[in-house]
């Protein structure tokens, strides 16, 4: 797959990356006799649908790692994945951007368990998994307005999604929210719901994936503004009702 990291995301994974992705996806297979984590087993599949579809997400923060390259200066960026399920997309981000921090959120405490117990054999130092549904730690003030990136994958509606995510970042900070299609009357909503969050939609990007040609699309969320403190809303809510 060399060939097709080059010409999507103009950048290949080191000898390293790759043992790294290799070995996730032998965990997650082990693991998944068990804990049903993915209906994603095929390699090619597992390749395009999570690994490649995390990183096409976050494209422009690999590119700003690749050019700063092993600089003493670079910021470390503080990232929280909400709904992450088996690890997607935080663990490849991690393992792909070393200057970066990862909170990988689920409220099932098994998905939980089973990413703390592959992290080390991962050597991955730069990520924590927390236990917690996305409203509880919104409104939680260590962690409240506190990231300077949010990504979102397969949860729910957009406007949700936003909901979720935009109470968690400082002012300036940027929510990656991914998606299959994508409709007007959904980026009308989401637009609505964005300027009561104290956010803007400052791009929509669509691409497809390189194997099965499937419709995907990334939002991209700027924090502009303080979120009101009534957001988020109570657990259930913002799903149940979204703004």
């Amino acid at each position: 797959m060399m060939d097709i990291w080059e010409q999507t995301l103009n950048w290949q994974p080191s000898i390293q990356e790759q043992n790294q992705f290799q070995r996730l996806y032998e965990l997650i297979i082990e693991a998944n006799r068990q804990l049903n984590l993915t209906r994603i087993t095929n390699p090619e599949d597992f390749w395009e649908k999570h690994l490649w579809d995390s990183l096409r997400g976050i494209k422009f923060l690999i590119s700003a790692s690749k050019i700063k390259g092993q600089a003493e200066d670079k910021e470390t960026i503080k990232i929280i994945d909400l709904g992450t399920g088996a690890g997607f997309p935080g663990i490849p981000v991690a393992i792909t951007v070393p200057n970066c921090t990862l909170n990988l959120v689920d409220s099932t405490k098994k998905k939980v368990n089973f990413i703390d117990g592959i992290l080390p054999k991962l050597n991955l130092n730069n990520v924590k998994a927390t236990t917690c549904r996305a409203e509880e730690i919104g409104r939680d003030s260590e962690h409240r307005e506190s990231y300077d990136m949010a990504l979102i994958r397969a949860v729910a509606t957009a406007s949700t999604c936003a909901e979720y995510t935009l109470p968690l970042l400082k002012q300036g900070g940027l929510a990656v929210v991914y998606r299959g299609s994508w409709t007007e009357k959904e980026n009308i909503d989401t637009i609505n719901a964005v300027e009561k969050l104290g956010g803007k939609i400052e791009s929509i990007e669509q691409f497809n994936t390189p194997l099965s040609n499937g419709d995907r699309h990334c939002l991209y969320l700027r924090k502009v503004a303080s979120t009101p403190e009534k957001f988020p809303r109570a657990v259930g809510v913002p799903a149940r009702n979204p703004l």
